[in-house]
């Protein structure tokens, strides 16, 4: 399946009707082109996708700075992991928001399209839950 096809299908709920891909970051971000235009970012870690940007200027921006690059996580992640093959990313084994840290520890590596896709499920399992709210997984065969 196209990346574009998991994006739809994994984070749809959110309202995203996504047209394109325009960027991949080293942990998996995503920055995607919608029906009307806009670029929303996709944070795999934080279980978010959202608007970011409406202008080729606001692209680059957010293309050029430190929170989109990520450095000093993927310096870290890169000495404990190498640098991931064509078609993987870093992650945080346990999202941030589900208490994951920011810490080579909790870092790992898998394919883009897993990494949006579970990240795309949970946060539609959990959307409506306040936060702080207990969570149990359940692991099924």
């Amino acid at each position: 399946m196209e990346l574009i096809e998991i994006v739809k299908d994994a984070w749809g709920f959110t309202g995203l009707i996504p047209v394109r891909v325009i960027d991949v970051n080293a942990f998996g971000n995503l920055l995607v082109e919608d029906a009307d235009g806009r670029t929303w970012r996709i944070c795999p870690e934080e279980l978010s996708c959202e608007i970011a940007a409406t202008t080729p200027q606001e692209i680059e921006k957010i293309r050029s700075s430190d929170d989109w690059s990520m450095g000093r996580l993927v310096d870290l992640a890169t000495a404990a992991h190498g640098r991931p093959v064509e078609g993987r990313c870093f992650c945080l084994k346990i999202p941030a928001v589900l208490g994951g840290k920011y810490d080579v520890s909790n870092i790992g590596t898998v394919t883009i399209a897993e990494l949006i896709a579970f990240s795309g499920d949970l946060a539609s399992q959990i959307k409506d839950l306040p936060d702080g709210a207990p969570i149990t997984f359940k692991f099924l065969d």
